[in-house]
Protein backbone atom coordinates (compact mmCIF):
# COMPACT_ATOMS: atom_id res chain seq x y z
CA UNK A 1 0.00 0.00 0.00
CA UNK A 2 2.76 2.44 0.98
CA UNK A 3 4.68 1.43 -2.12
CA UNK A 4 1.86 2.44 -4.47
CA UNK A 5 1.13 5.67 -2.59
CA UNK A 6 4.78 6.71 -2.85
CA UNK A 7 5.01 5.69 -6.52
CA UNK A 8 2.00 7.86 -7.35
CA UNK A 9 3.21 10.74 -5.18
CA UNK A 10 6.56 10.82 -6.99
CA UNK A 11 5.02 10.35 -10.43
CA UNK A 12 2.18 12.87 -10.22
CA UNK A 13 4.29 15.60 -8.63
CA UNK A 14 6.32 15.64 -11.87
CA UNK A 15 4.33 14.43 -14.88
CA UNK A 16 1.59 17.12 -14.96
CA UNK A 17 4.29 19.79 -15.31
CA UNK A 18 6.65 18.02 -17.71
CA UNK A 19 4.99 19.28 -20.92
CA UNK A 20 5.25 22.90 -19.76
CA UNK A 21 8.95 22.37 -18.92
CA UNK A 22 9.69 20.82 -22.32
CA UNK A 23 7.86 23.49 -24.30
CA UNK A 24 8.62 26.49 -22.09
CA UNK A 25 11.99 26.12 -20.36
CA UNK A 26 13.59 23.97 -23.08
CA UNK A 27 11.69 25.52 -26.00
CA UNK A 28 10.80 22.26 -27.78
CA UNK A 29 8.27 22.36 -30.58
CA UNK A 30 4.81 21.02 -29.82
CA UNK A 31 5.26 17.88 -31.89
CA UNK A 32 8.53 17.11 -30.07
CA UNK A 33 6.80 17.51 -26.70
CA UNK A 34 4.12 15.09 -27.88
CA UNK A 35 6.80 12.69 -29.11
CA UNK A 36 8.68 12.66 -25.78
CA UNK A 37 5.48 12.09 -23.82
CA UNK A 38 4.30 9.49 -26.33
CA UNK A 39 7.54 7.54 -25.93
CA UNK A 40 6.92 7.36 -22.19
CA UNK A 41 3.38 6.11 -22.65
CA UNK A 42 4.31 3.57 -25.32
CA UNK A 43 7.27 2.19 -23.36
CA UNK A 44 4.94 1.57 -20.42
CA UNK A 45 1.78 0.31 -22.11
CA UNK A 46 3.67 -1.67 -24.72
CA UNK A 47 5.94 -3.41 -22.22
CA UNK A 48 3.47 -4.40 -19.51
CA UNK A 49 3.43 -7.98 -20.78
CA UNK A 50 7.23 -8.16 -20.55
CA UNK A 51 7.16 -6.82 -16.99
CA UNK A 52 4.48 -9.28 -15.93
CA UNK A 53 6.32 -12.19 -17.53
CA UNK A 54 9.56 -11.31 -15.74
CA UNK A 55 7.71 -10.96 -12.43
CA UNK A 56 6.24 -14.46 -12.76
CA UNK A 57 9.65 -15.92 -13.62
CA UNK A 58 11.88 -14.14 -11.10
CA UNK A 59 9.49 -13.16 -8.31
CA UNK A 60 7.63 -9.94 -7.59
CA UNK A 61 10.14 -8.16 -5.34
CA UNK A 62 13.03 -7.97 -7.87
CA UNK A 63 10.75 -6.37 -10.47
CA UNK A 64 9.31 -3.87 -7.98
CA UNK A 65 12.81 -2.84 -6.91
CA UNK A 66 14.12 -2.72 -10.51
CA UNK A 67 11.22 -0.48 -11.56
CA UNK A 68 11.79 1.93 -8.68
CA UNK A 69 15.54 2.13 -9.39
CA UNK A 70 14.95 2.72 -13.10
CA UNK A 71 12.43 5.47 -12.41
CA UNK A 72 14.93 7.10 -10.03
CA UNK A 73 17.43 7.31 -12.89
CA UNK A 74 14.81 8.43 -15.41
CA UNK A 75 13.35 11.26 -13.33
CA UNK A 76 16.79 12.56 -12.29
CA UNK A 77 17.82 12.58 -15.95
CA UNK A 78 14.72 14.53 -16.98
CA UNK A 79 15.76 17.29 -14.60
CA UNK A 80 19.43 17.40 -15.55
CA UNK A 81 19.53 17.14 -19.36
CA UNK A 82 18.27 19.29 -22.21
CA UNK A 83 19.28 17.34 -25.33
CA UNK A 84 16.49 15.57 -27.21
CA UNK A 85 18.12 12.09 -27.32
CA UNK A 86 18.71 12.15 -23.56
CA UNK A 87 15.16 13.33 -22.91
CA UNK A 88 13.73 10.56 -25.08
CA UNK A 89 15.89 7.94 -23.32
CA UNK A 90 14.86 9.24 -19.88
CA UNK A 91 11.19 9.29 -20.89
CA UNK A 92 11.42 5.71 -22.15
CA UNK A 93 13.14 4.64 -18.91
CA UNK A 94 10.39 6.12 -16.74
CA UNK A 95 7.74 4.36 -18.83
CA UNK A 96 9.50 0.98 -18.81
CA UNK A 97 9.92 1.33 -15.04
CA UNK A 98 6.13 1.41 -14.70
CA UNK A 99 5.85 -1.67 -16.90
CA UNK A 100 8.22 -3.48 -14.53
CA UNK A 101 6.61 -2.71 -11.19
CA UNK A 102 2.90 -2.26 -11.97
CA UNK A 103 2.02 -5.91 -12.72
CA UNK A 104 4.39 -7.07 -9.96
CA UNK A 105 2.80 -4.81 -7.31
CA UNK A 106 -0.70 -6.04 -8.12
CA UNK A 107 0.33 -9.68 -8.28
CA UNK A 108 2.19 -9.27 -4.97
CA UNK A 109 -0.91 -7.83 -3.33
CA UNK A 110 -3.09 -10.60 -4.75
CA UNK A 111 -0.70 -13.29 -3.46
CA UNK A 112 -0.36 -11.70 -0.02
CA UNK A 113 -4.06 -10.98 0.49
CA UNK A 114 -5.24 -14.52 -0.18
CA UNK A 115 -9.03 -14.81 0.12
CA UNK A 116 -9.31 -11.14 1.12
CA UNK A 117 -8.24 -9.86 -2.31
CA UNK A 118 -11.35 -7.74 -2.91
CA UNK A 119 -10.92 -6.03 0.45
CA UNK A 120 -7.19 -5.53 -0.15
CA UNK A 121 -7.65 -4.00 -3.60
CA UNK A 122 -10.28 -1.61 -2.23
CA UNK A 123 -7.77 -0.30 0.31
CA UNK A 124 -5.08 -0.31 -2.40
CA UNK A 125 -7.21 2.07 -4.47
CA UNK A 126 -7.48 4.45 -1.50
CA UNK A 127 -3.68 4.68 -1.25
CA UNK A 128 -3.44 4.93 -5.04
CA UNK A 129 -5.83 7.88 -5.23
CA UNK A 130 -4.22 9.61 -2.25
CA UNK A 131 -0.94 9.68 -4.19
CA UNK A 132 -2.72 10.98 -7.30
CA UNK A 133 -4.36 13.74 -5.25
CA UNK A 134 -1.32 14.83 -3.22
CA UNK A 135 1.36 14.54 -5.92
CA UNK A 136 0.28 17.50 -8.12
CA UNK A 137 -0.05 19.74 -5.06
CA UNK A 138 3.52 19.01 -3.95
CA UNK A 139 4.72 19.35 -7.54
CA UNK A 140 3.00 22.72 -7.93
CA UNK A 141 4.93 24.12 -4.95
CA UNK A 142 8.29 22.70 -6.09
CA UNK A 143 7.82 23.62 -9.75
CA UNK A 144 7.05 27.18 -8.65
CA UNK A 145 10.70 27.32 -7.54
CA UNK A 146 12.31 25.26 -10.33
CA UNK A 147 11.16 22.23 -12.29
CA UNK A 148 14.59 20.64 -11.84
CA UNK A 149 13.98 20.62 -8.09
CA UNK A 150 10.73 18.76 -8.75
CA UNK A 151 12.58 16.15 -10.84
CA UNK A 152 15.35 15.64 -8.31
CA UNK A 153 12.90 15.48 -5.39
CA UNK A 154 10.83 12.87 -7.22
CA UNK A 155 14.01 10.92 -8.03
CA UNK A 156 15.02 11.09 -4.36
CA UNK A 157 11.60 9.72 -3.35
CA UNK A 158 12.03 6.76 -5.70
CA UNK A 159 15.61 6.20 -4.50
CA UNK A 160 14.42 6.10 -0.89
CA UNK A 161 11.56 3.80 -1.86
CA UNK A 162 14.02 1.48 -3.62
CA UNK A 163 16.16 1.24 -0.50
CA UNK A 164 13.13 0.54 1.68
CA UNK A 165 11.91 -2.19 -0.70
CA UNK A 166 15.32 -3.87 -0.79
CA UNK A 167 15.56 -3.93 2.98
CA UNK A 168 11.98 -4.42 4.16
CA UNK A 169 9.82 -5.98 1.44
CA UNK A 170 9.51 -9.77 1.86
CA UNK A 171 10.05 -11.90 -1.22
CA UNK A 172 6.84 -13.13 -2.87
CA UNK A 173 5.94 -15.10 -5.97
CA UNK A 174 2.77 -16.74 -7.20
CA UNK A 175 1.85 -20.40 -7.21
CA UNK A 176 3.41 -20.77 -10.65
CA UNK A 177 6.75 -19.77 -9.16
CA UNK A 178 6.73 -22.64 -6.66
CA UNK A 179 6.34 -25.66 -8.84
CA UNK A 180 7.17 -24.50 -12.36
CA UNK A 181 5.01 -26.49 -14.73
CA UNK A 182 4.38 -25.93 -18.36
CA UNK A 183 2.53 -22.65 -17.88
CA UNK A 184 5.51 -20.65 -16.89
CA UNK A 185 8.41 -22.57 -15.44
CA UNK A 186 9.26 -19.80 -12.99
CA UNK A 187 10.51 -22.33 -10.49
CA UNK A 188 12.63 -24.36 -12.94
CA UNK A 189 15.75 -22.23 -12.77
CA UNK A 190 18.18 -24.94 -11.73
CA UNK A 191 19.80 -26.55 -14.73
CA UNK A 192 17.41 -25.26 -17.37
CA UNK A 193 19.87 -22.82 -18.92
CA UNK A 194 19.06 -20.16 -21.46
CA UNK A 195 17.13 -22.47 -23.78
CA UNK A 196 14.86 -23.53 -20.93
CA UNK A 197 14.30 -19.88 -20.01
CA UNK A 198 13.31 -19.00 -23.57
CA UNK A 199 10.99 -22.02 -23.74
CA UNK A 200 9.39 -20.99 -20.42
CA UNK A 201 8.70 -17.45 -21.65
CA UNK A 202 7.25 -18.78 -24.91
CA UNK A 203 5.00 -21.12 -22.92
CA UNK A 204 3.81 -18.20 -20.78
CA UNK A 205 3.00 -16.11 -23.83
CA UNK A 206 1.12 -19.00 -25.43
CA UNK A 207 -0.88 -19.97 -22.37
CA UNK A 208 -2.15 -16.54 -21.32
CA UNK A 209 -3.64 -15.50 -24.72
CA UNK A 210 -5.16 -19.00 -24.90
CA UNK A 211 -7.27 -18.13 -21.84
CA UNK A 212 -10.43 -17.17 -23.76
CA UNK A 213 -12.58 -16.06 -20.78
CA UNK A 214 -9.73 -13.77 -19.68
CA UNK A 215 -9.50 -12.22 -23.16
CA UNK A 216 -13.28 -11.73 -23.30
CA UNK A 217 -13.21 -10.08 -19.88
CA UNK A 218 -10.31 -7.84 -20.92
CA UNK A 219 -12.16 -6.73 -24.06
CA UNK A 220 -15.34 -6.01 -22.11
CA UNK A 221 -13.41 -3.91 -19.57
CA UNK A 222 -11.73 -1.65 -22.14
CA UNK A 223 -14.71 0.65 -22.04
CA UNK A 224 -14.32 1.25 -18.30
CA UNK A 225 -10.84 2.67 -18.88
CA UNK A 226 -11.97 4.82 -21.78
CA UNK A 227 -14.79 6.23 -19.65
CA UNK A 228 -12.57 6.85 -16.62
CA UNK A 229 -9.97 8.66 -18.75
CA UNK A 230 -12.52 11.30 -19.72
CA UNK A 231 -11.75 13.02 -16.40
CA UNK A 232 -8.49 13.98 -18.11
CA UNK A 233 -9.86 14.59 -21.63
CA UNK A 234 -13.52 15.31 -22.34
CA UNK A 235 -14.56 16.78 -18.97
CA UNK A 236 -11.79 19.44 -18.78
CA UNK A 237 -12.44 20.36 -22.43
CA UNK A 238 -16.15 20.77 -21.66
CA UNK A 239 -15.40 22.92 -18.61
CA UNK A 240 -13.24 25.23 -20.70
CA UNK A 241 -15.68 25.24 -23.65
CA UNK A 242 -18.48 26.50 -21.43
CA UNK A 243 -16.60 28.40 -18.73
CA UNK A 244 -13.66 29.80 -20.68
CA UNK A 245 -9.90 29.60 -20.25
CA UNK A 246 -9.53 32.00 -17.32
CA UNK A 247 -9.10 31.42 -13.60
CA UNK A 248 -12.62 30.02 -13.27
CA UNK A 249 -11.91 27.35 -15.88
CA UNK A 250 -8.70 26.35 -14.11
CA UNK A 251 -10.45 26.15 -10.74
CA UNK A 252 -13.34 24.13 -12.19
CA UNK A 253 -10.91 21.62 -13.76
CA UNK A 254 -9.10 21.29 -10.43
CA UNK A 255 -12.50 20.60 -8.83
CA UNK A 256 -12.95 17.57 -11.11
CA UNK A 257 -9.81 15.91 -9.79
CA UNK A 258 -10.54 16.88 -6.20
CA UNK A 259 -14.06 15.43 -6.35
CA UNK A 260 -12.83 12.19 -7.90
CA UNK A 261 -9.87 11.67 -5.57
CA UNK A 262 -11.55 12.68 -2.31
CA UNK A 263 -14.65 10.57 -3.01
CA UNK A 264 -12.46 7.50 -3.51
CA UNK A 265 -10.38 8.14 -0.39
CA UNK A 266 -13.46 8.68 1.78
CA UNK A 267 -15.84 6.02 0.45
CA UNK A 268 -13.94 3.26 -1.39
CA UNK A 269 -13.82 0.71 1.44
CA UNK A 270 -17.45 1.34 2.40
CA UNK A 271 -18.68 0.95 -1.18
CA UNK A 272 -16.71 -2.28 -1.59
CA UNK A 273 -18.01 -3.72 1.70
CA UNK A 274 -21.60 -2.86 0.71
CA UNK A 275 -21.25 -4.46 -2.73
CA UNK A 276 -19.43 -7.56 -1.44
CA UNK A 277 -22.22 -8.21 1.06
CA UNK A 278 -24.98 -7.99 -1.54
CA UNK A 279 -23.62 -8.93 -4.97
CA UNK A 280 -21.65 -11.57 -6.76
CA UNK A 281 -18.49 -10.19 -8.44
CA UNK A 282 -19.92 -10.35 -11.95
CA UNK A 283 -23.04 -8.48 -10.93
CA UNK A 284 -20.99 -5.80 -9.14
CA UNK A 285 -18.90 -5.30 -12.28
CA UNK A 286 -22.06 -4.96 -14.38
CA UNK A 287 -23.56 -2.37 -12.04
CA UNK A 288 -20.28 -0.48 -11.83
CA UNK A 289 -20.07 -0.13 -15.63
CA UNK A 290 -23.71 0.96 -15.70
CA UNK A 291 -22.95 3.74 -13.22
CA UNK A 292 -19.91 4.80 -15.25
CA UNK A 293 -22.01 5.04 -18.40
CA UNK A 294 -24.68 6.95 -16.50
CA UNK A 295 -22.04 9.47 -15.41
CA UNK A 296 -22.45 11.20 -18.78
CA UNK A 297 -26.21 11.66 -18.49
CA UNK A 298 -25.87 14.97 -16.55
CA UNK A 299 -23.73 16.33 -19.40
CA UNK A 300 -26.23 15.00 -21.94
CA UNK A 301 -29.08 16.70 -20.07
CA UNK A 302 -27.12 19.95 -19.82
CA UNK A 303 -26.96 20.20 -23.63
CA UNK A 304 -30.72 20.85 -23.62
CA UNK A 305 -30.22 24.02 -21.54
CA UNK A 306 -29.56 27.23 -23.51
CA UNK A 307 -26.05 28.51 -22.77
CA UNK A 308 -26.22 31.75 -20.74
CA UNK A 309 -24.16 34.65 -22.05
CA UNK A 310 -22.29 35.17 -18.78
CA UNK A 311 -22.59 35.27 -15.02
CA UNK A 312 -23.37 32.67 -12.40
CA UNK A 313 -25.66 30.67 -14.69
CA UNK A 314 -22.85 30.02 -17.17
CA UNK A 315 -20.42 29.19 -14.36
CA UNK A 316 -22.89 26.72 -12.87
CA UNK A 317 -23.41 25.05 -16.24
CA UNK A 318 -19.64 24.84 -16.74
CA UNK A 319 -18.87 23.38 -13.31
CA UNK A 320 -21.81 21.36 -11.98
CA UNK A 321 -22.54 18.77 -14.74
CA UNK A 322 -18.82 17.87 -15.22
CA UNK A 323 -18.28 17.67 -11.45
CA UNK A 324 -21.32 15.41 -11.10
CA UNK A 325 -19.99 13.28 -13.96
CA UNK A 326 -16.59 13.02 -12.25
CA UNK A 327 -18.29 11.97 -9.00
CA UNK A 328 -20.34 9.24 -10.72
CA UNK A 329 -17.26 8.02 -12.60
CA UNK A 330 -15.46 7.77 -9.26
CA UNK A 331 -18.40 5.83 -7.78
CA UNK A 332 -18.45 3.45 -10.73
CA UNK A 333 -14.70 2.91 -10.42
CA UNK A 334 -15.07 2.28 -6.69
CA UNK A 335 -17.59 -0.46 -7.45
CA UNK A 336 -15.58 -2.00 -10.30
CA UNK A 337 -11.90 -1.83 -9.36
CA UNK A 338 -11.59 -4.33 -6.45
CA UNK A 339 -13.74 -6.95 -8.20
CA UNK A 340 -11.94 -6.31 -11.49
CA UNK A 341 -8.51 -7.01 -9.96
CA UNK A 342 -9.86 -10.08 -8.14
CA UNK A 343 -11.54 -11.41 -11.30
CA UNK A 344 -8.22 -11.32 -13.18
CA UNK A 345 -6.65 -13.53 -10.50
CA UNK A 346 -9.61 -15.93 -10.58
CA UNK A 347 -9.62 -16.15 -14.38
CA UNK A 348 -5.87 -16.83 -14.25
CA UNK A 349 -6.54 -19.72 -11.87
CA UNK A 350 -3.85 -18.24 -9.55
CA UNK A 351 -1.25 -19.08 -12.23
CA UNK A 352 0.97 -16.54 -14.03
CA UNK A 353 -0.93 -13.75 -12.31
CA UNK A 354 1.58 -11.00 -13.15
CA UNK A 355 1.64 -12.04 -16.81
CA UNK A 356 -2.16 -11.84 -16.90
CA UNK A 357 -2.04 -8.38 -15.29
CA UNK A 358 0.59 -7.33 -17.82
CA UNK A 359 -1.42 -8.44 -20.85
CA UNK A 360 -4.59 -6.95 -19.34
CA UNK A 361 -2.89 -3.55 -18.93
CA UNK A 362 -1.58 -3.69 -22.49
CA UNK A 363 -5.02 -4.50 -23.93
CA UNK A 364 -6.68 -1.72 -21.92
CA UNK A 365 -3.86 0.71 -22.79
CA UNK A 366 -4.41 0.14 -26.51
CA UNK A 367 -8.14 0.55 -25.91
CA UNK A 368 -7.60 3.88 -24.14
CA UNK A 369 -5.53 5.19 -27.05
CA UNK A 370 -8.14 4.22 -29.63
CA UNK A 371 -10.99 5.37 -27.39
CA UNK A 372 -9.41 8.78 -26.88
CA UNK A 373 -8.90 9.21 -30.62
CA UNK A 374 -12.57 8.44 -31.22
CA UNK A 375 -13.68 10.66 -28.32
CA UNK A 376 -11.57 13.53 -29.63
CA UNK A 377 -13.05 13.02 -33.10
CA UNK A 378 -16.57 13.01 -31.62
CA UNK A 379 -15.88 16.24 -29.72
CA UNK A 380 -14.59 17.92 -32.89
CA UNK A 381 -17.52 16.65 -34.96
CA UNK A 382 -20.01 17.80 -32.33
CA UNK A 383 -18.46 21.26 -32.24
CA UNK A 384 -18.51 21.65 -36.04
CA UNK A 385 -22.03 20.28 -36.45
CA UNK A 386 -23.43 22.10 -33.44
CA UNK A 387 -24.59 18.82 -31.89
CA UNK A 388 -23.06 19.06 -28.42
CA UNK A 389 -24.94 15.99 -27.18
CA UNK A 390 -23.11 13.59 -29.54
CA UNK A 391 -19.99 12.74 -27.46
CA UNK A 392 -21.96 12.35 -24.22
CA UNK A 393 -24.49 10.03 -25.82
CA UNK A 394 -21.66 7.98 -27.37
CA UNK A 395 -19.90 7.62 -24.00
CA UNK A 396 -23.17 6.69 -22.29
CA UNK A 397 -23.79 4.05 -24.97
CA UNK A 398 -20.27 2.70 -24.50
CA UNK A 399 -20.90 2.21 -20.78
CA UNK A 400 -24.21 0.45 -21.42
CA UNK A 401 -22.63 -1.83 -24.05
CA UNK A 402 -19.75 -2.82 -21.75
CA UNK A 403 -22.16 -3.42 -18.86
CA UNK A 404 -24.24 -5.67 -21.13
CA UNK A 405 -21.11 -7.60 -22.18
CA UNK A 406 -20.06 -8.14 -18.57
CA UNK A 407 -23.58 -9.20 -17.66
CA UNK A 408 -23.48 -11.81 -20.43
CA UNK A 409 -20.10 -13.13 -19.23
CA UNK A 410 -21.48 -13.34 -15.69
CA UNK A 411 -24.67 -15.18 -16.72
CA UNK A 412 -22.80 -17.75 -18.81
CA UNK A 413 -20.34 -18.53 -16.00
CA UNK A 414 -17.29 -17.24 -17.88
CA UNK A 415 -16.15 -15.12 -14.92
CA UNK A 416 -15.79 -18.20 -12.69
CA UNK A 417 -12.34 -19.68 -11.94
CA UNK A 418 -11.11 -22.30 -14.46
CA UNK A 419 -11.37 -25.15 -11.94
CA UNK A 420 -15.00 -24.27 -11.22
CA UNK A 421 -15.89 -24.08 -14.92
CA UNK A 422 -14.22 -27.45 -15.61
CA UNK A 423 -15.74 -29.13 -12.57
CA UNK A 424 -19.30 -28.25 -13.58
CA UNK A 425 -19.44 -28.65 -17.39
CA UNK A 426 -23.02 -29.86 -17.41
CA UNK A 427 -24.52 -27.25 -15.13
CA UNK A 428 -26.54 -24.32 -16.28
CA UNK A 429 -24.06 -21.41 -16.53
CA UNK A 430 -24.49 -18.68 -13.96
CA UNK A 431 -25.18 -18.59 -10.30
CA UNK A 432 -23.39 -21.55 -8.76
CA UNK A 433 -19.85 -20.89 -10.06
CA UNK A 434 -20.13 -17.19 -9.35
CA UNK A 435 -21.60 -17.70 -5.90
CA UNK A 436 -18.69 -19.97 -5.01
CA UNK A 437 -16.12 -17.46 -6.23
CA UNK A 438 -17.92 -14.59 -4.54
CA UNK A 439 -17.82 -16.21 -1.13
CA UNK A 440 -14.16 -17.12 -1.60
CA UNK A 441 -13.28 -13.57 -2.66
CA UNK A 442 -15.01 -11.75 0.16
CA UNK A 443 -14.21 -13.90 3.16
CA UNK A 444 -13.27 -11.73 6.14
Amino acid sequence: MGNQFTINLGFYMLMPYLAAHLSGTLGLAGWLVGFVLGVRNFSQQGMFLVGGTLADRFGYKPLIVAGCVLRTVGFATLGLVDSLPALVAASAATGFAGALFNPAVRAYLAADAGERRVEAFALFNVFYQAGVLLGPLVGMVLTGVDFRITCLTSAAIFALLSAVQIRALPARRGADGKDGGEDGGAGRGEGDGKAGGRAGVAAQWRSVPANRPFLLFSAAMIGSYVLTFQVYLALPLEVRRVGGEGEFGTAAVALLFAVSGLATILFQTRVTAWCAARMEPGRALTWGLTVMGGAFLPLLAATAIPLPDDGIGRWALAAVPPALAALLLALGTMIVYPFEMDTIVRLAGDRLVATHYGLYNTICGIGITLGNLLTGAALDAARKAGVSALPWFALFALGVACAAALGALHRTGRLAPPATREATPGTTPGATPEATSASASTTG
